[in-house]
This record gives structure tokens, C-alpha cells and sequence, in this order.
């Protein structure tokens, strides 16, 4: 990698770096909420079918 090499790797870091950033945030972010919202699609499938006995 030469001096002439490191505007290139600051303009791919500027375009590609924040994209990249706010994906893993809101996977991060969300994955919390799917946690939940799985735990509560089970808890309501039981008590779909304790409905239905």
C-alpha cells in the first residue's frame, strides 16, 4: 500500500463504513424484539390449543 492508496481506502471507508455500521446497530437492536415477540408467538400457541381441549 503506497501514500496514493489512502484517499482510495478513506472514500471507501466513508461510503461503505456507515451503512455497514447502522445495519449491525439495528440487528443488534432488534433482535432483542424478535426474542420477545417469539416467546409471546409460543406462549399464545399454548394457550390456542389449551382453547381447543
Amino acid at each position: 500500500m503506497t501514500l496514493e492508496d489512502i484517499p482510495m481506502w478513506i472514500s471507501l471507508t466513508g461510503n461503505f463504513g456507515f451503512p455497514i455500521a447502522i445495519t449491525v446497530y439495528l440487528f443488534v437492536r432488534f433482535e432483542k424484539k424478535i426474542d420477545k415477540l417469539e416467546t409471546v408467538i409460543m406462549q399464545l400457541s399454548e394457550v390456542i390449543k389449551a382453547i381447543k381441549k
